[in-house]
């Protein structure tokens, strides 16, 4: 059993990893971990809360996509996600127990886009030690390990954010960096939505022009995360010799891309860079172009 005293965890964590450490604590709020279930369904928007108060794993408190990972949508001005004032986001965090020091462990029950999410935007606010449960709510459950209903309790603490921006692109640098060709924009979501088909979630289908496809579930392999190594040699193929800071990802509302940004940090090639509000912020503007097929 893998012995985690004094590491900083800073892109996955597997179950038997995290039950080991739940174990060594008395009392899992006790734990030198800090939780957060992520669960959440676009489709049932409250299927992700109602799950957590019936089973959960022990201390973790819930974060809501909409309520808490997102900012305030505004009609023809933002994408389905917008994210969050950077001081709104550390009250969230300091509202969830999590202060400067934690070590910050994040699941959900899909494939993982909804805990990188939050992985995303708590290293966005400068907080490096926050990690992904590899296989998340499914491995956990599957693997027979301890878990309970109810509402956690939590003490109120402070969260100083130190925001990098340097992470983050708007549309008008997409707009600048797609026609110059200064970047590789690569989208995360599936191929036919990627192509303008079957899309369910916004009113026009299809994708930036110059991105390339790499969908995020590609990432995994029977529920868990890749190797290393294989990820690296997933992602190289389209980055060629381009630096991490060259490459930006987007999907459809900046959730699943950050998938991809965690396992290219996982896959040790560093950081990309994220446009949060994707497809759907750049369709708000009738006159930035896209592109089917």
């Amino acid at each position: 059993m893998d012995n985690l005293q004094g590491q900083q965890l800073r892109t996955l964590i597997n179950c038997a990893q995290l039950s080991h450490a739940l174990a060594a604590a008395d009392d899992p709020a006790a734990s030198p971990f800090r939780i957060v279930d992520c669960r959440f369904d676009l489709g049932d928007t409250e299927a992700g809360r109602c799950a957590y108060a019936q089973s959960h794993i022990p201390g973790a408190q819930y974060a809501h996509l909409d309520e808490d990972l997102s900012g305030p949508i505004v009609s023809d001005r933002t994408g389905r996600h917008p994210l969050p004032e950077a001081d709104d986001f550390a009250r969230t965090l300091a509202r969830l127990g999590i202060g400067n020091s934690a070590q910050v462990i994040v699941y959900d029950d899909g494939s993982g886009s909804m805990a990188a999410r939050m992985w995303w935007m708590m290293r966005w606010l400068g907080h490096e030690a926050v990690a992904v449960l590899d296989g998340g709510w499914a491995a956990w459950t599957a693997a027979g390990l301890p878990a309970r209903g109810g509402h956690e309790t939590v003490q109120l603490v402070s969260f100083t954010a130190s925001p990098r921006p340097e992470l983050v692109v708007d549309a008008a640098e997409m707009l600048a960096k797609t026609a110059s060709g200064g970047a590789l924009v690569i989208d995360a979501r599936a191929a036919d939505r990627f192509r303008g088909e079957n899309e369910t979630h916004d009113p026009i289908g299809g994708h930036i022009p110059g991105a390339s496809n790499l969908p995020h579930a590609g990432n995994l392999r029977d529920g868990l995360f890749r190797q290393p190594a294989e990820l690296a040699a997933r992602f190289s193929e389209l980055m060629g010799n381009r630096p991490p800071s060259e490459v930006i990802f987007y999907c459809g509302s900046g959730v699943s891309a950050c998938h991809n940004a965690l396992a290219l940090e996982h896959a040790g090639i560093g950081e990309a860079r994220l446009y949060p509000g994707s497809w759907s912020d750049w369709i708000t503007d009738p006159t930035r172009p896209t592109a089917q097929g």
